[in-house]
């Protein structure tokens, strides 16, 4: 049986160092760049030619805007929609990442499979809900983390508490998306393999890879969905973040 986690190997394609860092062109950076690429099309294609009565790019496009601004409604208020534009960003863009990964037969990578891909997102969030934070409310900010009308010694024992949650943040925000797409790679590995296996198993070729393909043809729609609700929940977190920042709830 082949390794199943040989699919996240990081392949360098053009080694390249800047400032004694590391910053070499790899399989993960061209799939972020075909993602990007495919979003950017998405985007054009759907948004050139504007019409009153939107034709099928259009409606998607604006059906996907709508669908993120009404989460900032919810979650934010109507403040939070000045942060559209980066929620939409980044949940089209994880999206996109998690569906190319999909892709069989082309050697395709998955982005958000790797910590260092998800994390740097998740640090693009969190860096905006402090600079947010900051700016609105100035050193206000920290009472984000003290419950009001508490005495000093458990008002502090709860904000080290606060102050670690918020900390940990980022992580969980990366570890879960990463962790979500990891694991179901690896299962359409090895059900996959199962296929091939017990295909040429007996007398009967095929007849004992019909369940495993079935199964493998199964975890292959449940991984477009889980796709899909793995972007929604990584903009949904991130809104609630932000909700955090605006409004110091």
């Amino acid at each position: 049986m082949s390794n199943p986690m040989h699919q996240f190997e990081v392949v360098t394609y053009k080694p390249l160092s800047l400032g004694g860092y590391d910053v070499s062109f790899t399989n993960s950076s061209l799939w972020m760049l075909i993602a990007l690429a495919a979003v950017s099309i998405f985007l054009f294609v759907g948004t050139a030619r504007p019409q009153v009565v939107p034709g099928r790019w259009q409606a998607a496009v604006e059906y996907i805007y709508d669908f993120v601004r009404k989460m900032l409604d919810e979650n934010v208020g109507p403040e939070g929609r000045r942060y559209a534009p980066l929620i939409f960003s980044i949940f089209v863009f994880v999206l996109a990442c998690n569906l190319l990964g999909l892709i069989p037969w082309i050697g395709a990578f998955t982005p958000t499979s790797h910590i260092s891909v998800t994390l740097g997102l998740a640090l693009l969030v969190f860096i905006t809900v402090c600079i947010v934070g900051f700016l609105r409310h100035g050193l206000h900010f920290f009472s984000l983390f003290w419950p009001k009308d508490t005495n000093i010694f458990l008002g502090a024992f709860v904000f080290l508490i606060e102050i670690l949650s918020f900390l940990s943040r980022p992580f969980t925000l990366a570890i879960r998306l990463f962790a979500n797409m990891t694991a179901g790679h690896v299962l359409l590995k090895v059900f996959g393999t199962f296929v091939v296996a017990l295909g040429s198993f007996g007398a009967l070729p095929y007849v004992f890879g019909i369940l495993p393909l079935a199964v493998t043809v199964a975890l292959t729609a449940l991984e477009v969905l889980i796709a899909v609700v793995q972007a929604y929940v990584f903009a949904l977190l991130a809104s609630l973040y932000l909700n955090d920042a605006v409004n110091l709830h």
